[in-house]
């Protein structure tokens, strides 16, 4: 039996799955995740029904965190599974710019074509192009593929994909991207073995999480999305400002005199919830936290999320469904409580119990819109276009 590794590498995390092949379609046979936290590292792997099989603590090694991570991962995996016949690694690439709309094998030349587009996910591209470089060391006769959270979004018409400025820059690149596409591609899966009626239909789903988004997906195509030329654009995240009025990036080179480098760190690294709550961007703090700024900080979030679902459905001339996905989405009722509640004019209506309960779903059976809740699977997404890339090369 065929097996394929996916890696979501970060710059201090790696997420890693063993897939086997069954009857052509990829199986979860363990999910894994290292960590860099300060000098430790740490290693847990979950089996299919998340019980831990496998745990390790060290410190930081001689070598850089993701070559290090990776031998681990590969020496983990030799121990686990032996018999494991690899035959190919799938890599989490966020960004896959004008050139790629699909999943590809990796060679010298994309890997050079994506550094180039590193200015473009500061936050997450080049650590995508270390774990490949590192998996590439650690593995070298396993083959590679890139797998592009941009790719879902190639569908969207001219309206949804450009900005008002001249039409070279259009042509040469700038333009709305969208992000998180790998989820929204499993999350159209998914409801099409769920509820194929809506999957057919007219659907916003939310990925909310330290990164956030929103899609209007119609018969599972992408239309438009909240997040355009860069992953920093759209709903405000956990430290990302999300929508911002280019005028004040003028402002913050012209009058305060802050360099573009100060200014990329202050909208990835400083904006978001952390910035506006002064607390942190992590929305299980934010909860707890009985202070006015974190209970603003969250007002903004919802408020935004509304905001952005009533402009998708006027893209979509109407709507269906919602879908709530990402480690807020998933878990987070008060939020999905709150959204929703401002909703009521666009036929929502919630089960406050189901909601509670995390339920699937989580409208009342009254309710105009079905809403809900379906955990999002990246790894299986890369894993799928992983196989279909080495069968056809």
């Amino acid at each position: 039996m065929t097996h394929v590794v996916t890696l979501n590498a970060g710059s201090s995390s790696i997420k890693f799955a063993l897939f086997a092949l069954d009857r052509g379609e990829p199986r979860a046979l363990a999910l894994g995740l290292v960590e860099r936290l300060g000098e430790a590292r740490h290693m847990r792997v979950r089996g299919p029904d998340g019980t831990v099989t496998f745990e390790e603590n060290w410190t930081q090694a001689a070598a850089g965190f993701h070559e290090d991570a990776l031998h681990r991962v590969l020496a983990w995996r030799k121990a686990a599974f032996p018999g494991a016949d690899v035959i190919a690694a799938g890599h989490r690439v966020v960004h896959g710019g004008l050139r790629y709309s699909t999943p590809v094998l990796i060679t010298d030349e994309v890997l050079a074509y994506l550094n180039t587009l590193t200015k473009l996910a500061p936050l997450h591209e080049p650590h995508n192009i270390a774990g490949i470089i590192a998996a590439q060391a650690a593995w070298p006769h396993v083959r590679q593929v890139a797998c592009f959270d941009t790719s879902f979004h190639r569908s969207h018409p001219f309206v949804n994909d450009t900005f008002a400025l001249p039409r070279a820059l259009y042509d040469e690149g700038v333009r709305r991207y969208g992000f998180h596409g790998l989820s929204y591609e499993y999350i159209c899966h998914r409801l099409r073995e769920i509820a194929p009626r809506h999957a057919a239909g007219r659907v916003v789903v939310a990925h909310l999480g330290n990164g956030a988004s929103m899609c209007a997906i119609r018969d599972g195509r992408s239309i438009a999305s909240s997040m355009g030329f860069t992953a920093v654009d759209g709903l405000p995240m956990g430290t990302r400002c999300g929508q911002l009025d280019p005028g004040v990036v003028l402002y913050l080179l012209q009058e305060k005199g802050m360099t573009p480098d100060a200014i990329t760190h202050l909208l990835y690294n400083e904006s978001g919830l952390k910035g506006l709550s002064g607390i942190s961007g992590d929305m299980r703090m934010l909860l707890a936290a009985d202070t006015q700024p974190a209970r603003e900080a969250i007002d903004y979030f919802v408020f935004r999320i509304r905001r952005e679902c009533g402009g998708l459905a006027a893209a979509l001339q109407g709507l269906d469904a919602i879908v709530f996905c990402g480690g807020i989405g998933e878990n987070a009722w008060q939020i999905r409580a709150r959204v929703l509640e401002g909703l009521e004019w666009i036929g929502v209506s919630l089960d406050e119990a189901a909601n509670r309960a995390n339920a699937q779903i989580i409208s009342s059976p009254s309710s105009d819109v079905t809403v809900f809740v379906i955990p999002t699977n990246e790894e299986a997404m890369i894993a799928k276009h992983t196989l279909a890339v080495i069968e056809s090369s």
